[in-house]
């Protein structure tokens, strides 16, 4: 039992703070740069499909649609919206906008469906993926493009900046999914710069066209499985910190388990759909995705191990009593907090019916 309770948290403390501090000092040993365009005349950028795949985005795409025409890109921008089997007035809602945007629809398929539909209507060398919810800065899609006069290069993520990053939090749940998103952007970083990223921000995220591969009818993260699809066919992906998408922190600890049990099932998905990436003379990042992305996975599995082997040897040393202890404390003040946080919750949706009784 002892053995498995040492190997389980010397795991836990591998995955969460033995590997970045590796990786860290990886990209400060060896980085590999990428040959960015510095300036051009305009007819030297290549052309871009901007595609958004929207479910009743309705209230959404005006705002969205008028933020990407705000773009100072050069070139040519393409904007292509696959209204996904919208039951609200998502396809009145771009009409406004016929001259610049192009209008798919498509029976409800799910977002993979769309995003394949969105890709084989695209014209640009560039394919640039974004939601309804977010807003690029100005100068996003200049700064992702520019990493690709880099041939190395076969795909850019963008950094999203969440409203909790930069406004105090009051509510428990944003303080801390700022300070996890913080933590994990830093990652990405040090990956970023040893040769590719594990994945991409959904929110705002290009790859080269003649690199797309339809997505499965069931993906659930095509913004992890089409970058890992590039980072397998020998090309890097790239963070590019210049190019920003803000949007708002889950409203709720709901909301955020609902977002992590979609990702965490996601990944899982993921090694059925390309199981080579867990071959290493296959995948190129494979030191990266079996220590980032396998830790995570299995870390779930070596905490309940470490909680079965305090139990198992709480009798036999005060280190393994203290130790179960703390567990228990830890996983009481979690639940607190989840017993709290649904609370508030049910209490602001009575306040809000309520309102709409009046």
């Amino acid at each position: 039992m002892e053995t498995l309770f040492w190997s389980s948290v010397l795991l836990i403390a591998y995955v969460y703070a033995g590997y970045p501090l590796l990786v860290a000092i990886w990209a400060t040993v060896a980085p590999r740069r990428v040959e960015k365009r510095t300036a051009a005349a305009e007819t030297s950028w290549p052309a871009v499909s901007v595609v958004i795949a929207a479910h009743n985005e309705a209230s959404r795409l005006p705002g969205r649609v008028t933020n990407l025409l705000e773009q100072n890109y050069p070139g040519q921008l393409e904007i292509i919206v696959v209204s996904d089997g919208s039951t609200d007035a998502t396809d009145t809602a771009v009409l406004p906008f016929s001259s610049s945007v192009r209008l798919l629809t498509i029976p409800r398929s799910g977002k993979a469906a769309a995003l394949n539909a969105g890709v084989a209507a695209a014209t640009g060398d560039i394919l640039v993926f974004a939601d309804a919810r977010q807003r690029f800065a100005r100068n996003a899609i200049v700064e992702l493009v520019a990493n690709f006069s880099d041939p190395a290069v076969g795909g850019v993520t963008g950094e999203l900046i969440l409203d909790c990053e930069e406004e105090p939090q009051s509510a428990s749940v944003g303080e801390a999914v700022g300070l996890y998103w913080r933590y994990e952007k830093w990652l990405r970083r040090q990956e970023s710069r040893v040769g590719s990223t594990l994945g991409a921000t959904g929110a705002i995220y290009a790859i080269r066209r003649d690199l797309w591969q339809p997505l499965p009818a069931e993906t659930l993260l095509d913004d992890v499985l089409t970058p890992m699809r590039v980072v397998l066919g020998g090309r890097r992906v790239v963070l590019e910190e210049g190019a920003r998408a803000f949007d708002r922190a889950s409203p709720d600890g709901a909301a955020e388990s609902r977002r992590k049990t979609r990702t965490l099932a996601g990944n899982y998905q993921i090694l059925k759909l390309e199981p080579r990436i867990l071959v290493p003379l296959v995948n190129p990042v494979w030191v990266q995705y079996a220590s980032h992305k396998l830790g995570r996975l299995l870390v779930p599995w070596a905490l309940v191990a470490v909680f079965l082997a305090s139990v198992a040897l709480a009798g036999e040393s005060w280190f393994f009593a203290v130790a179960l202890l703390l567990q228990l404390g830890f996983y009481g003040l979690a639940g607190l907090g989840g017993w709290m946080d649904s609370r508030q919750r049910t209490a602001r949706q009575a306040v809000g019916d309520r309102v709409e009784a009046r």
